[in-house]
C-alpha cells in the first residue's frame, strides 16, 4: 500500500483530521490530556473519537520507524 508510505498523505492526515478542530486546542491534545488525567467520564464514543484523531499520528510513527529501519538496512549492506 503505497498510501501508507507517502509522507505527503500521512502529514496531511496528521494536520487535518489529526488536529481538527483547532480551536481552542487541537482535539487530539484534549483527548490525550483527558486520558492522562484518568479518563474519568470517557464514554465509548470518546474512545472511538480518540482513535479517529490519533490514527494519523500512529501512521506517522509507523512511517518513521519503517524509514529508519530501511535506512539502517541500507547502511549495513554498504559495509
Amino acid at each position: 500500500m503505497k498510501f501508507l508510505d507517502s509522507w505527503k498523505a500521512i502529514v496531511l492526515f496528521c494536520v487535518i483530521p489529526g488536529l481538527a478542530p483547532f480551536v481552542p486546542e487541537p482535539h487530539i491534545c484534549g483527548k490525550v490530556k483527558w486520558i492522562v488525567g484518568g479518563a474519568v467520564g470517557m464514554g465509548a464514543i470518546d474512545w472511538v473519537d480518540t482513535m479517529f484523531h490519533g490514527l494519523p499520528w500512529l501512521l506517522l510513527i509507523r512511517l518513521i520507524i519503517v524509514k529508519l529501519i530501511a535506512l539502517k538496512s541500507a547502511g549495513q549492506s554498504e559495509n
